[in-house]
């Protein structure tokens, strides 16, 4: 959300805020509803405070309609769900989804893993990090494994999409039980 939209925000939350306290103490009669007729009759009749109620009146309407009709998370999305590559000859878009498939590809290629699942993250200044959560086959030196994933994961995206990946965080959920050879009946 920029800075603008977050400021108009609190703004009109505070104002809705007083408004419904308002409201609430009229309600319940502790307050008598001709001291704020009084009072919107005074602002209005100053031609300052008329044009400062009429311009705030303005600005909230268009950010209502803002709202109501042009949702901005479509524009967050498209920058989170993806990277963006220029060069001179076009645009390329790189999902998430086909950064996951690549790692997931990387970790399939080492012997000693199992279940593997990935999530790529991106920021804003298109950094990416990369979780990689999986099962090892038992007997696995973890800490080689690791940094052997770590490297060929970042040299395999920075290769295939001239990216630079920020980190690789390894997580080891499970080691897998050790299968026994099936026993010949006799």
């Amino acid at each position: 959300m920029k800075i603008i939209e977050k400021i108009t925000l609190a703004l009109f939350s505070n104002i809705m805020l007083i408004i419904s306290v308002l409201f609430c103490l009229v309600i319940f009669g502790w307050l008598d509803i001709d001291v704020i007729h009084e009072m919107i009759k005074m602002g209005l009749a100053n031609n300052v405070v008329s044009n400062i109620i009429l311009g705030a009146c303005v600005v909230f309407i268009l950010l209502a309609i803002k709202a109501v009709f042009f949702d901005g998370s479509s524009e967050e999305q498209n920058g989170k769900e993806g990277l963006m590559l220029e060069n001179d000859s076009g645009k390329l878009m790189v999902t998430r989804e086909t950064l996951e498939n690549l790692t997931n590809s990387v970790v399939k290629g080492f012997e000693n893993t199992e279940s593997i699942n990935s999530r790529v993250f991106l920021d804003d200044e298109n950094n990416v990090r990369v979780l990689v959560n999986l099962t090892v086959k038992p007997g696995t030196i973890i800490k080689d494994l690791s940094n052997n994933l770590q490297a060929r994961i970042k040299e395999t995206i920075k290769t295939s999409l001239d990216l630079e990946v920020k980190e690789v965080n390894i997580r080891v959920r499970n080691i897998a039980p050790k299968q026994e050879p099936a026993k010949k009946e006799e």
